[in-house]
């Protein structure tokens, strides 16, 4: 897979979860939290809207997204885009006009990064609400202190990974980035053994 066609289609899709997802449904029903879905990612309350590979679904009205601009995009969806630089500062910082550059092995890439992190989240803790973030475009959940998630990539790694985030990051080998332990999903067999590892160790590497 082309890292530029990748890249572009990751922050095309960024910018499609902040304006057209998570921005609409903030004005409805005043929550930026998204969710992953089987091929893709969507709004959690109102208004129904997904990202289901190179198209965006509104109810039962399909719009493709590669080649147009978000604001071409909306118009055609019956949306109003809405960016959330009101209510966080470290989002995509696009707008409207923004030209959509959505590549079909790309999103899929992305959505099987969510869909990974989604499985492993929902057996480490079943309990725990998996959240899709718009701020960073990433999954996670919060336990005991401790991030746990996926991220599709961004300026730390340009590609898909998996990261453990302890509030206060302990010392050791298995802690390989500033804010915690970070691996690409290519390199890691079992996601939930590495979620597992980094509680265990976020625990231990503390205590020593």
């Amino acid at each position: 897979m082309d890292q530029t066609t990748f890249t572009a289609t990751r922050l095309s899709l960024h910018v499609v979860a902040e304006l057209l997802l998570a921005g609409p449904q903030y004005d409805a029903s005043g929550s930026i939290a998204l969710g992953a879905t089987p091929r893709g990612f969507g709004c959690t309350a109102q208004p129904d809207v997904r990202v289901e590979g190179t198209d965006l679904v509104v109810g039962s009205r399909v719009v493709a997204l590669d080649g147009r601009t978000v604001g071409e995009v909306a118009t055609d969806a019956g949306l109003v885009p809405r960016p959330l630089d009101d209510l966080y500062g470290d989002g995509p910082g696009l707008g409207p006009e923004h030209p959509l550059s959505v590549e079909a092995e790309s999103a899929a890439a992305i959505a099987e990064a969510f869909r990974a992190g989604e499985e492993a989240l929902a057996a480490l803790a079943p309990d725990a609400r998996r959240v899709l973030w718009p701020e960073h475009f990433d999954l996670g959940i919060t336990l005991d202190e401790v991030n746990y998630g996926v991220s599709p990539g961004d300026g730390f790694l340009p590609v898909p990974y998996a990261y453990v985030g302890p509030w206060t990051v302990p010392d050791g080998e298995f802690w390989n980035a500033s804010f915690g332990a970070a691996r690409p999903l290519a390199e890691v067999a079992d996601l939930l053994a590495f979620f597992a590892e980094g509680r265990d160790r976020a625990v231990s590497d503390r205590e020593d």
